[in-house]
């Protein structure tokens, strides 16, 4: 322990011997300070991640300059995926001592990495997009816009809280207690997750009845109760009346009955306990006979498919071969560079031949390394022009309500050029006037995330509204 007055080492007495300063109440603090780090990392090794912070920011009250506290706090942030708090704690530490600091290393695993900076900030967007979902009502969206987050950071604990108070507003216990589980997996002791937790747990594991309230009488009918004082008396009625007589017919007729019920019960009861034995063995068997049939059965039918299956297969690639037995897949491609070349402006019979290639793709037709190539290049060459081109077409569908022609060609026209913001949000529109809201929503969910802060995010957030409202 250094003095904090000259920086000489201290010793066991309660006085610097560099400097003559009393050190008792200073060292008392160092101990108390220590003493919370010493039980914060108690708590973080069996994560108890809540109870760490606790005692860790107490440690920190002690002595803001312990530098282990600060950076094991930054730690426990880091796994709950609060980078943020993290980075904070981290440069302090690093501002409180410069050299010889694990906290560069810690700040350098992040600052360095871009995509995991990248990572960090899609998922802080998409949290405040979340809570502003929930704000407005907008469960479902906020339900995605949470699961891209944890996809990003699954070690997100209030991500995960939030997600799983929403599955508890709309009674998916199921999801909700899954979502809780994770919580519990980082955070053992976190008092929100364990609240949520109980009430999910008793909504999945309903308590039983409640027991009867009216108990059994503890006395019976053949006993009198009388008041002495503060005490109850209670007495047996014919309590000197019972003679010897009436406890030997007693006997004699419990006897009787007891040959009785051994006769007409217990004994029928193990003849019927045998039989139920000799059906069971029979019944298995019979289930047994029964499987092996339909396991014979499926595999005729699976032969059957298989044949039927190859017969068409031979067929399909009949019809996929030319006269010399080459596969046809790049006919479409070689066709529409044969056209570029020929009359790079005619956009519109290339446009014609790739989609010729849209349906050979869609008939899963076998794409060689060399086709990839050759096809990547040329859309390097024409994508632009064919997204001009589809969009125009689309957006005059579109202009004349003619919404079923308008989908497929804003589709193009966006994949051809994803930055077509445009073409994305008309689109969206054309599957909200046909009447498909499911589609739009995705849509203009995504306008929103790519497009953010422009006049058709914000018009796709008010359609998202409408559409929501509908339903």
């Amino acid at each position: 322990m250094i003095c904090y007055n000259c920086g000489c080492r201290l010793s066991e007495h309660d006085f610097c011997t560099g400097c003559g300063v009393d050190v008792g109440l200073y060292k008392k603090i160092i101990y108390m300070s220590n003493r919370y780090y010493n039980d914060g990392l108690d708590k973080a090794s069996v994560r108890d991640l809540s109870g760490a912070i606790v005692s860790l920011r107490q440690s920190l009250k002690f002595n803001k300059n312990n530098i282990d506290a600060r950076n094991l706090l930054g730690l426990v942030y880091f796994e709950m995926g609060e980078t943020v708090a993290a980075l904070s704690e981290w440069v302090i530490s690093k501002n409180l001592r410069p050299k010889k600091n694990i906290a560069d290393d810690y700040i350098d695993m992040i600052q360095t990495n871009q995509s995991r900076l990248d990572a960090i900030n899609q998922t802080i967007k998409k949290y405040n997009q979340a809570l502003l979902y929930c704000y407005q009502d907008s469960q479902d969206l906020a339900v995605i816009q949470l699961k891209k987050v944890l996809s990003y950071n699954p070690k997100y604990v209030k991500a995960h809280q939030l997600l799983a108070l929403l599955y508890i507003n709309i009674e998916e216990w199921e999801k909700a207690h899954r979502e809780l589980l994770k919580c519990s997996q980082i955070d053992t002791n976190n008092t929100t997750t364990l609240r949520y937790l109980k009430e999910v747990e008793h909504m999945l594991m309903p308590e039983e009845g409640e027991k009867a309230t009216n108990k059994k009488k503890l006395f019976s009918d053949d006993v009198i109760r009388y008041q002495s004082g503060n005490e109850t008396i209670i007495q047996p009625i014919n309590m000197n009346e019972r003679k010897g007589v009436t406890s030997l017919l007693n006997l004699g007729i419990g006897l009787i009955i007891g040959i009785a019920i051994a006769w007409f019960l217990i004994l029928p009861a193990q003849i019927q306990n045998a039989k139920a034995g000799i059906n069971s063995e029979l019944r298995v068997v019979s289930e047994q006979s029964d499987a092996k049939t339909a396991t014979i059965d499926e595999l005729n039918q699976k032969v059957q498919s298989l044949t039927d299956t190859n017969a068409t297969l031979k067929e399909e690639l009949q019809s996929y071969q030319g006269t010399d037995g080459a596969l046809k897949a790049t006919d479409g491609l070689m066709m529409a560079v044969s056209t570029y070349l020929a009359n790079p402006e005619d956009i519109e019979t290339i446009a014609l031949y790739m989609e010729s290639l849209e349906t050979e793709e869609g008939d899963n037709v076998t794409r060689t390394a060399s086709f990839e190539t050759l096809e990547s290049s040329f859309l390097t060459l024409v994508s632009p022009r064919l997204a001009t081109h589809y969009y125009d077409i689309g957006y005059a569908s579109y202009r004349s309500d003619d919404y079923e022609n308008a989908i497929p060609n804003l589709e193009r026209a966006y994949r051809y050029d994803n930055t077509n913001g445009d073409a994305l949000f008309y689109l969206g529109t054309s599957y909200r006037r046909t009447g498909d809201n499911a589609k739009a929503k995705e849509i203009y969910a995504q306008v929103i995330d790519d497009f953010p802060g422009t006049e058709k995010a914000r018009n796709s957030e008010t359609y998202l509204a409408e559409i929501n409202n509908e339903n």
